[in-house]
């Protein structure tokens, strides 16, 4: 049985190590293992212990945590229309693979559900080449009208 909840800060360790399976998956990593785990735990129990405007979603099967989600609230200039006042950032959906095959699906759902009760205006996210077809099915569209600077190569 899978179940998805809400992260807590005592979390923070494990998603810390799924982070960086996720991006030393697809880059080999400048930071060692132990240095990045500690700093990615420490600012992952922080945004997980205050009211912050990140929340997380775990994926937990067995009794062992295997996937997760992010979510950044964005508040946008008040508006005088009727226009929702927030976006959302979505970021680091991330499974391992031997647990692939509908979790990513739940933890979107959960990130979605909570934005929409938050009443965000929209999502956004950079996707990986794998999980564009998982975006598309849940609504998101690619090559929209967000733009991008990129100011660090």
């Amino acid at each position: 049985m899978i179940e998805i909840r809400c992260a807590s800060s005592a979390d923070a360790g494990a998603m810390a190590e799924l982070r960086w399976e996720f991006r030393a998956g697809r880059q080999p990593p400048t930071e060692p293992h132990a240095a990045f785990i500690k700093r990615c735990g420490t600012w992952m129990r922080s945004e997980l212990t205050t009211a912050k405007a990140w929340r997380a979603w775990v994926a937990i099967t067995d009794d062992a945590m295997v996937g997760q989600v992010w979510l950044h609230t964005i508040p946008k200039i008040p508006n005088p229309i009727t226009e929702s006042e927030r976006h959302a950032y979505l970021s680091n959906l991330y499974v391992r693979p031997a647990d692939r095959g509908g979790i990513g699906t739940r933890l979107l759902e959960a990130a979605i559900a909570a934005a929409r009760a938050d009443g965000v205006d929209r999502v956004v996210l950079w996707p990986s080449g794998r999980s564009v077809t998982l975006y598309l099915r849940h609504g998101f569209t690619h090559g929209g009208d967000v733009m991008e600077l990129k100011v660090r190569s």
